[in-house]
């Protein structure tokens, strides 16, 4: 049974990137997985990945570019508002403007600095560095 199936990707691509493997196969494709797969490939974490439906949920099978020094999944998932993320940097995140806090927010998954910039807060679910 597979309780935080975002926290188990996150940490196959940590275990691939530090190993430094190139590609690594995650077997639980949800939406969430697959928009922190957008921003990572957006910000230059991941060159691409391919979905793929076997009845069970689905597979997931992602190029990792060679920037991940570190990713995980945040627990507990903290809420906070648009003045409080300046806290949160320094404790995820190793130097100021290095790496990136994924948020979930009510205008879907952005980065911590697209959310500082549109003015709103949001659950805090997962880093990168």
């Amino acid at each position: 049974m597979e309780h935080d199936i975002l926290a188990q990707a996150l940490s196959a691509i940590n275990n691939a990137a530090s190993r430094g493997k190139t590609e690594v196969t995650i077997n639980s494709a949800s939406k969430v997985i697959v928009a922190v797969l957008e921003i990572l490939k957006r910000e230059g974490y991941a060159e691409s990945y391919v979905r793929e439906e076997n009845g069970k949920g689905g597979t997931i099978t992602l190029k990792i570019s060679g920037q991940v020094n570190k990713i995980g999944a945040i627990k507990p998932r903290f809420h906070v508002n648009k003045t409080e993320f300046e806290k949160f940097e320094q404790s995820y995140l190793p130097a100021k403007d290095f790496g990136r806090i994924i948020v979930s927010t009510s205008k879907g998954y952005m980065t911590h600095i697209e959310a500082k910039q549109k003015g709103i807060g949001g659950a805090l679910i997962a880093y990168v560095y």
